[in-house]
């Protein structure tokens, strides 16, 4: 009986042991590798981000103009159905979501710890590095927790137009995201040609624009962020056009002429 007595403590010890442990998806480095660069200008950000006294939304502004001139770089994160995510941040290089994800962690934090912490939430559902929890579409923001923003399209005008899409779907019945389920998803876009003075003007700076596609699977095309300038309205962005090839303020009238209609999304 002895035996047998010491056997199960030694069974419960383990698994309280064990239930102790946090899970692999769940383990967030407190102070990720980060090249030089990326380190030193994390830094300024924040003090940026520290010494912004308006709304978060105006350090959405202030942020996002400091990544102005960033080279884009296409597919930044690493992971896949086959190869395990890593959290990636590198401030050298953007692609159009990454840039999204950087200027909305920063805009919620004041130290490197709460960056990290906000850049996981921000990016992963329940903020678990994995890539099947990876917010693979721009209307996961809106959606998938931890939430980002508010879907605000419907409210704008009108002329907003719903579509039922089977996001990851492709037409020809295959997946785009090999691991990742097909989710049902209404997106409601507000065509280009609807985009009047009046919805312009309900525009706030800091609203995430996503360029709506009618390709089947997909909700967007592109991301940004409305800025309203002295210059006027601008949909600040990771461009990857020859022309650019880095983050740029890009007339959003301009813009428009180029994509069947936005997304917008207002930060929480």
């Amino acid at each position: 009986m002895r035996t047998v007595t010491r056997i199960l403590l030694m069974l419960v010890t383990l698994v309280s042991a064990l239930a102790m442990l946090p899970s692999q998806a769940m383990a967030i480095p407190a102070d990720p590798a980060l090249d030089e660069a990326t380190s030193q200008q994390l830094d300024e950000l924040l003090a940026v981000r520290n010494s912004t006294t308006g709304t978060r939304t105006d350090a959405i502004a202030q942020l996002s103009s400091h990544f102005l001139g960033t080279p884009y770089g296409a597919n930044m994160l690493i992971g896949s159905a086959t190869q395990p995510e890593q959290l990636v941040i590198d401030f050298r290089r953007v692609d159009c979501f990454t840039y999204l994800d950087y200027v909305e962690a920063l805009s919620r934090s004041t130290t490197r710890a709460d960056f990290i912490q906000n850049l996981v939430a921000t990016r992963y559902a329940e903020g678990q590095v994995e890539f099947t929890r990876r917010k693979h579409f721009f209307t996961d923001w809106a959606t998938v927790n931890r939430i980002a923003a508010t879907d605000i399209t419907p409210t704008l005008t009108p002329a907003a137009i719903t579509v039922t899409k089977h996001l990851n779907a492709k037409a020809d019945g295959g997946n785009y995201l090999p691991g990742i389920p097909v989710v049902d998803r209404d997106i409601t876009y507000i065509p280009s040609r609807s985009f009047d003075n009046a919805v312009i003007t309900a525009l706030h700076t800091g609203d995430y624009l996503g360029a709506y596609t009618p390709d089947a699977g997909l909700d967007v095309s592109h991301v940004g962020i409305f800025i309203s300038t002295p210059n006027g309205p601008m949909f600040r962005n990771a461009s990857s056009l020859t022309a650019n090839n880095q983050v740029v303020d890009t007339p959003l009238t301009q813009y428009l002429t180029t994509a069947p209609g936005l997304v917008v999304l207002r930060p929480n």
